[in-house]
């Protein structure tokens, strides 16, 4: 329905069916191809009675709606007033009675679309990580010069009365400092502010940027500008100062990975709830709790979130930032916590010394993870220890004492920066001990993939033979593949998977001027078919071959003959992705020379191999908060049990005492090694469960397929709840 409400009331050409063709195309348009407009008609009656009888006309009674607070209020309202509607349409004689029989009520799901993720019961609203894309494109390069300059930066970013945008940007480059619209500064922030921004030049860091909310207040609900925090800035302590305004940048540009995937699965979502509702299903929304979809009660999320925005009128801030979620608090405090450090007289020194180490291949986001692990140390009390090298270099003793500002500006960097390798411990055991012994480490966390995951198996195994390794042990999974037991995501993944999409993006424009042309794609992951599934969900792929699905030559045949019919419609081109470790025999040669041979005479082939840029670049928005977020929380695990010891003699030989933390669904958890074993495949190196291979089916539909997808939640209303359990809110 193009032009929103408008078009609904304005009915004639502004309501079409939609078919397969008119969508085809359009995953990495950034936007809305059908077209969005705030409608006045829409919010009174005789508005809302012309849209009714146009949808009558159609024979239409149900409704997916993508917008923000204000759009899905106004759905619930003509779903409420929808039997009076036809009611009066049929007493003015424009339907009959038996159209109102017919179409007696109107079912309503919503989908929250909206860059500020300023919607209640979803931990991210479609669009809010493609803003952050544009948000850290613009500071990484701003970073850059000012640097360069030593100048400060004042950045103002888009969020009217919610400060999400600008909160999880500070917390993704390290911002000195950041105003919200739901946690003002206490009185007298001016001051504290510029001291921290001096004292983190004479610590000399050449650059300050501070990020300002559009809705940033003060205490009295009194507006904080950009300009105003610029002139302090510069009447205060004479900095060379730049105000730089994203505006409407940041509703641009093309989807990031993980909009298309959560939109794509939002999508499917909707159609299924929709098709569930009977007359006394109350309107939902479709939201993302962790990495589950969940459908909420569209008017206990929209008062909510009205809620935020009444707290904070009436100045109760602290409220204000619970009412946003778990999610938002949580990031408030690892900012504050990662931000300012306080001095050393008011941190309860623990007497623990905590080494933090690389394994495996380089992945981006790792920095993020290491620089938030020593901060979190070092403002809980403990002495951070830097190993470089992975369990090679720890044997070699290359191992040095880290400090807070030696991680400053470490967030938006690729590669490690402690350097990594995917040589095991087993050989060095002896050694590492004695390492451990001369620096007495009480703590040991790991980031990395699957090799930090079998270290950690031979450290666990060790720890009879050698007592140095009954410490805790922590390990964080940092890897493009994705294919770390214990965790849904891995640090890295959706760098590499944005990668993957924008390579698909390109290469899919290449074909748009040679016609019938079809690329195969070999992404990296092992035996781990992450990569290849969610990247061909997110470029909109017609096949992805991977291990954990076997296919054969009729697989083959028939993805030749779906792609030779494909080039009789308007979309003359194909795109197929092979996971490098798929088939020993089906190589990447094989099926290029196959469907070259096959498809002759209807459309050519052409092959790329992506490789090693997939482990580069860097880190997205994601990986940045997700290695900040997961870190700090594995830190504190550390903090919670060298407490639990203290006075007990220091020796860990429990099961849970070495774990790996990932999310699961809907929550984090420390699960122990000893635990994940039996879920391992380890010739393969994968999990024997997996929760993306759910979305396979998604991926072949969408490709034109017949498949069946199961939905991934029963079909009763979940509740906005704030349960025990810890959310793993990314």
């Amino acid at each position: 329905m193009p032009k929103g409400y408008q078009g609904m009331v304005d009915g004639g050409n502004n309501i079409m069916e939609a078919n397969w063709e008119s969508v085809s195309s359009i995953l990495q348009v950034g936007g809305t191809i059908i077209g969005s407009a705030r409608c006045k008609a829409f919010r009174t009656r005789e508005g809302r009675l012309k849209a009714a009888h146009n949808l009558v006309q159609r024979g239409i009674t149900n409704l997916c709606v993508i917008g923000g607070d204000g759009s899905l209020t106004g759905a619930n309202i003509f779903r409420e007033e929808w039997s009076a509607l036809l009611e009066e349409l049929a007493q003015d004689g424009k339907i009959s009675k038996e159209d109102v029989q017919k179409h007696g009520y109107l079912n309503v799901v919503g989908m929250v679309g909206s860059i500020d993720n300023d919607f209640c019961g979803t931990d991210m609203t479609i669009g809010t990580d493609s803003a952050l894309h544009r948000i850290i494109e613009v500071v990484d390069a701003i970073m850059t010069t000012a640097q360069s300059h030593q100048r400060t930066f004042v950045l103002e970013v888009m969020g009217r009365h919610c400060g999400y945008l600008a909160l999880v940007s500070a917390l993704a480059c390290g911002a000195d400092w950041v105003f919200l619209p739901e946690s003002p500064p206490e009185e007298g922030w001016q001051e504290r502010m510029c001291v921290k921004l001096s004292e983190n030049r004479a610590r000399k860091k050449r650059l300050n940027i501070i990020i300002v909310s559009e809705g940033a207040i003060d205490t009295q609900n009194k507006p904080i500008t950009s300009e105003q925090i610029k002139d302090l800035v510069v009447t205060q302590l004479g900095y060379d100062t730049r105000v730089t305004i994203l505006g409407h940048v940041q509703r641009g540009g093309t989807p990031s990975a993980f909009d298309r995937i959560l939109a794509s699965r939002m999508g499917v979502e909707a159609v299924v709830a929709l098709l569930q509702a009977t007359p006394e299903t109350p309107a939902c929304v479709v939201s993302l709790s962790g990495n589950q979809a969940v459908r909420l009660p569209l008017v206990e999320c929209v008062q909510m979130t009205q809620g935020v925005q009444k707290a904070m009128d009436e100045k109760r801030f602290k409220e204000a930032v619970q009412l946003r979620g778990r999610s938002f608090e949580g990031n408030l405090n690892i900012y504050q916590q990662l931000c300012i450090k306080k001095p050393d007289s008011q941190i309860t020194k623990s007497g623990c010394n905590v080494a933090v180490i690389n394994v495996g291949a380089p992945a981006a986001g790792m920095n993020a993870a290491v620089r938030s692990a020593v901060r979190v140390g070092i403002s809980e009390g403990h002495k951070m220890f830097a190993v470089y090298d992975g369990f090679e270099g720890f044997a070699k003793g290359q191992i040095k004492e880290i400090g807070w500002s030696d991680v400053g500006g470490w967030t938006g960097q690729g590669g490690s920066i402690l350097g990594t390798k995917r040589i095991l411990p087993a050989k060095y055991l002896k050694d590492i001990a004695s390492q451990m012994r001369a620096h007495s480490i009480n703590a040991l966390l790991i980031i990395g993939g699957f090799e930090a995951y079998l270290g950690l198996l031979e450290l666990s195994a060790a720890r009879e033979k050698h007592e140095e390794f009954c410490v805790p042990m922590i390990m964080v999974p940092a890897t493009v593949s994705n294919n770390v037991p214990g965790s849904d995501f891995s640090i890295g993944a959706d760098t590499a998977l944005n990668t993957i999409t924008d390579t698909c993006d390109r290469i899919k424009q290449s074909a748009s001027g040679t016609k019938r042309r079809v690329f195969i794609i070999e992404t990296m992951g092992g035996y781990c078919g992450y990569l290849a599934n969610m990247g061909a969900l997110s470029a909109g792929a017609d096949a992805a071959y991977i291990f954990e699905e076997p296919f054969d030559i009729r697989d083959l045949q028939s993805n030749v003959e779906h792609l030779t019919e494909k080039m009789k419609t308007s979309i003359q081109r194909g795109l197929v992705l092979r996971n490098e470790s798929c088939n020993e025999n089906y190589t990447t040669d094989f099926i290029y020379q196959l469907y070259s041979e096959e498809g002759r005479g209807v459309f050519d082939c052409r092959k790329n191999v992506l490789g090693h840029m997939q482990q580069g670049g860097a880190p997205s928005p994601f990986d940045r908060n997700f290695g900040t977020k997961i870190s700090a929380r594995a830190m504190q695990w550390i903090t919670g049990k060298l407490k639990e010891m203290q006075g007990k003699g220091r020796k860990f030989v429990t099961d849970d005492s070495i774990c790996v933390l990932g999310i699961n669904q809907r929550n984090l958890l420390f699960r122990p090694v000893a635990e994940l074993k039996e879920e391992t495949d380890f010739e393969h190196r994968i999990p024997k469960v997996q929760w993306w291979l759910k979305l396979r089916p998604l991926m072949k539909i969408l490709a034109k397929y017949k498949a069946s997808f199961e939905v991934s939640v029963p079909s009763q209303l979940d509740h906005v709840h704030f349960g025990p359990e810890e959310p793993a809110a990314i």
